[in-house]
């Protein structure tokens, strides 16, 4: 088992990787995560004039978008202080006026601060909760953030067995040193580009295309994402299944539920008894 520390050493500067992200953003890109949040909720109601909390807001893109769909209060942490400079990045330039939007650091771990956040009509918490070191406890904290008749919302990595645990020792080489990181990225991102490209070019279709697609799904960046997969440690996975046990023994029911059968997040929206 790896120690704290040590995991602390391999941990991904994912705020790093947000702040250059924030060059990215346009209109379309918030419009697109606004779009993804109404799709998964089921309707723009569940956010409007209701308190919408980001755990783990890493460029504040989705916090954004709360307060743009009408969101009542937002409040937006994350453990990684650049993540929280994003994010207060992002509502300067993008935040509407007079929004009640609340920035700051902390940790889901944390007992103490979790418990003065009290409850929220909505918690989201996309591709964090496995980042954490202790993905359990981070998902139990998140439930316990909920208010009586409200939503979750937690998007966690799929559990593939051995690809996961060998992407585990990518991240690990990534993490370990500077030789390791360049490494890494040297080996996957020529390969992912060339092998997408060539993929749509026998399909006829232009490779571009995609790019411009990603984009539209949820208003990300794919090469901040590639970034953040090689990079993001720790990591944690588990299987659609053992969510469903985990949350709904906590109260909770399944609103929506959106699988992947590769590396990528399970979505999960539950709505609390």
């Amino acid at each position: 088992m790896t120690s704290p520390s040590a995991t602390q050493d391999l941990r991904f500067a994912f705020g790093a990787n947000w702040s250059r992200f924030l060059a990215c953003v346009d209109d379309r890109r918030i419009k697109a995560a606004e779009d993804s949040l109404i799709e998964m909720i089921g309707s723009s109601n569940a956010i409007e004039g209701r308190t919408f909390l980001d755990a783990g807001s890493g460029s504040g893109l989705f916090s954004l978008a709360a307060a743009r769909l009408g969101a009542s209060r937002v409040h937006s942490f994350d453990y990684d202080a650049n993540s929280v400079a994003t994010t207060a990045e992002m509502r300067r330039r993008f935040g509407p006026p007079n929004a009640a939007w609340t920035i700051e650091r902390g940790d889901v771990l944390d007992r103490d601060y979790v418990a003065g956040l009290g409850t929220w009509d909505v918690v989201y918490s996309w591709g964090v909760l496995h980042h954490t070191g202790r993905m359990w406890d981070a998902i139990a904290n998140a439930c316990g953030l909920v208010a009586e008749h409200g939503i979750l919302f937690i998007a966690i990595y799929n559990d593939q067995g051995w690809k996961t645990r060998l992407w585990h020792g990518v991240k690990r080489l990534y993490g370990g040193s500077a030789i390791g990181k360049a490494a890494v990225l040297a080996t996957f991102v020529p390969w992912w580009t060339v092998s997408i490209a060539v993929r749509d070019l026998l399909r006829f279709r232009n490779p571009r295309s995609r790019y411009r697609e990603y984009r539209s799904e949820r208003g990300m960046s794919i090469l901040h994402d590639w970034i953040d997969w090689l990079g993001g440690y720790p990591f944690e996975a588990a299987t659609p299944d053992a969510i469903l046990r985990f949350v709904t023994e906590r109260g909770f029911s399944l609103r929506n539920l959106l699988t992947t059968a590769e590396l990528g997040c399970n979505q999960f929206v539950f709505d609390r008894q």
